[in-house]
């Protein structure tokens, strides 16, 4: 087999290779938006409570404010590990397609790299699995 034949072969299993990592690329892509959203419901919540006035009869959801900072600081963390695997993704993906033109075997890059994407995306998913465990109180269901 030619040299140019083997590139082309490699290159061509690079692409159906590729399948699984563009995959989580999307999936990590959708969480990255929930989690958007999420943030932005606690940041709003956050302006509703500072804009109550000290004698207002609700005042007393200001002490809500430090639980609901916990919240934002995890949600942030979540998604910075979330964009951190769509990242390692993106550079597998990179890595494999290089490593495919220049005929160098990537096998053992590429599993590092999807092993790494996948505990990122796994520390994500705890950090938004303890964001909702403190998200549900009685705070949240008063105007």
């Amino acid at each position: 087999m030619a040299l140019d034949d083997l590139q082309t072969h490699q290159l061509a299993q690079i692409i159906a290779q590729a399948t699984a990592p563009s995959f989580l690329l999307g999936a990590v892509s959708g969480f990255v938006a929930v989690l958007m959203g999420r943030m932005n419901g606690v940041i709003d919540r956050i302006r509703v409570i500072n804009a109550i006035a000290d004698d207002d009869a609700r005042g007393h959801l200001k002490t809500d404010l430090p639980r609901l900072k916990r919240r934002a600081k995890l949600l942030n963390d979540a998604i910075y590990l979330a964009v951190g695997a769509a990242i390692c993704t993106t550079l597998l993906v990179i890595l494999a397609f290089a490593s495919a033109l220049l005929g160098l075997h990537h096998e053992p890059g590429a599993a590092v790299m999807f092993v790494l994407a996948l505990a990122l995306m796994c520390a994500a998913l705890v950090t938004l699995a303890r964001e909702v465990r403190m998200a549900l109180t009685d705070y949240d269901h008063v105007g």
